[in-house]
């Protein structure tokens, strides 16, 4: 009989400046150390995807994403390198309030704006997978079950 996995649940949000998105670079995390991805966190118990998402972005950049301006964009069903399989909800937000700011310096040492067309080359794969996506309208996909 097969095991049913533990499914893990993070929210990610794509702050969109023009045709740049906001990327932070991983340091000193122990996962994905060194390669960029969008701020996000883990969905906790008793939260759902929005307020989690307003949780984690809050204490990493300090902003709060306008509700009128910031909505789900993509759905990935992802079997992780660590044998972790994820449900991520990706919210797209080109409004918020507040400013940019690394608040988490000792988990990130770098946070820049990139276009679609020019991400760093060092982008998590399934977070590179998911903007391309999102910049096709696809709303759902999955990665990671070859």
């Amino acid at each position: 009989m097969a095991h049913t996995p533990h499914t893990f649940i993070a929210s990610y949000i794509v702050c969109k400046k023009g045709d740049s998105v906001l990327l932070q670079r991983r340091f000193q995390t122990g996962f994905n150390d060194g390669k960029y991805s969008l701020p996000a966190g883990h969905v906790e118990a008793g939260e759902n995807f929005t307020q989690a998402l307003y949780r984690e972005i809050k204490e990493e950049i300090g902003i709060i994403p306008d509700p009128a301006h910031t909505s789900v964009k993509h759905i990935m069903h992802r079997n992780s390198e660590t044998e972790r399989v994820y449900i991520d909800t990706y919210f797209v937000s080109e409004k918020w309030d507040g400013d940019i700011v690394n608040h988490e310096p000792e988990k990130c040492d770098d946070l820049s704006w990139y276009t679609l067309d020019a991400l760093p080359e060092n982008t998590i794969p399934y977070v590179k997978a998911a903007l391309e996506n999102i910049a096709q309208g696809k709303f759902y996909s999955e990665f990671g079950w070859e």
